[in-house]
């Protein structure tokens, strides 16, 4: 079967987007499928299979390019089109299955809404521009012959078939030694020894990564390690207590190495579909202290973690405290996420048969 995936979300650029899409193909692949990622033209030198698409940098988030036009009869023949992002690259998928009759999917990653209003001063402005995006998206999503997210509440007027994006189990996995290798201290106020307190992620508004800082300020014994980029990450930095150190986006190869290290995982983000982060964390053997919100009231409970009141200082450090404390078979808990079957499930949406 030739699948193409569409995407305003690749490489070099690194996302949950991006690592969905790596891991999706590699196991379609691995099935007998050929999979082409359609994708917005960057520094990334593409393979055979990678179809760049002419693009313009993007003056809001350096680290996203806006695809301009390619034409469809330039792709290869196609029996599934699978869309991955909602702008131009989406658009150009639906357009081609339209024409052609391939079988669409649409797989809702994250509420772009979040992102694209989080620079506007005027919440006015800010809720008026969100509810135009969301009644744009309802249609596009609405055009569709199948629609899937990793949760059943992503705030559109579709009923998604939910489907994890799924957790690469042979990768993410325990690992001895692993607390020397990725967190060498560089001697700051918490010692080497100290609790590591970690999160991986983009660095925006609605990740809430300044509820961290603020857990750190109260915490000094304990070391903090955040990995991420973002438009809010310089913010961040001046704002951060001694015992808080920033990193680049990491390799996707030196992860498992971070969040083995790590002996919480802690995130307040409450803009997340599925936290794909926590779940690898959980299945490197770390527990998770995530917000009491969706998607993580029905992704971190006692077997993998805990949950705290979001805004509520006092019982993010219990929820900290208490993973810190407790001893639990966080792998096991998050097994059912695996990402073979997920691939499953796929290649039931697109008609695999035999």
């Amino acid at each position: 079967m030739n699948i193409g995936f569409f995407t305003d979300s690749y490489f070099p650029g690194i996302d949950g987007v991006t690592y969905t899409i790596q891991a999706w193909r590699d196991r379609l692949e691995a099935r007998g499928h050929d999979v082409y990622v359609v994708y917005p033209e960057s520094s990334h030198e593409p393979d055979d299979h990678e179809i760049p698409v002419p693009s313009l940098p993007n003056p809001f988030y350096r680290q996203y390019r806006l695809p301009t036009y390619r034409r469809l009869s330039t792709l290869p023949d196609l029996d599934v089109v699978h869309c991955h992002g909602p702008a131009s690259t989406g658009l150009m998928g639906l357009r081609y299955a339209r024409r052609y009759g391939a079988t669409s999917v649409y797989t809702h990653h994250t509420p772009v809404e979040d992102y694209f209003v989080q620079g506007l001063k005027s919440e006015r402005l800010a809720s008026a521009v969100g509810r135009a995006y969301v009644a744009y998206e309802n249609r596009f999503l609405n055009a569709f012959d199948c629609v899937t997210a990793s949760t059943s509440r992503i705030r559109r007027d579709v009923e998604p078939y939910r489907l994890p994006v799924g957790i690469e189990m042979d990768r993410f996995r325990p690992r001895e030694g692993a607390r020397v290798a990725a967190l060498a201290t560089d001697g700051g106020p918490a010692a080497a020894d100290a609790p590591v307190v970690g999160y991986s992620g983009r660095m925006t508004r609605k990740k809430n990564v300044d509820e961290t800082l603020r857990l750190a300020e109260r915490l000094p014994e304990v070391r903090f390690e955040l990995v991420g980029e973002g438009p809010v990450r310089a913010e961040l930095e001046a704002d951060a207590p001694a015992n808080v150190r920033f990193h680049d986006f990491l390799p996707r190869e030196e992860l498992p190495d971070f969040y083995a290290a790590l002996d919480v995982f802690v995130t307040a983000s409450t803009c997340d579909t599925l936290g794909l982060s926590t779940l690898e964390a959980n299945a490197c053997g770390t527990p998770v202290a995530a917000a009491d919100v969706a998607p993580f009231d029905e992704t971190i409970g006692p077997e993998n973690g805990a949950r705290f009141a979001f805004g509520d200082l006092d019982d993010m450090e219990r929820a900290v405290r208490d993973c810190l404390d407790g001893d639990r078979d966080t792998r096991a808990a998050v097994e059912r996420f695996s990402v073979e079957q997920t691939i499953d499930e796929l290649e039931s949406i697109y008609g695999v048969t035999g």
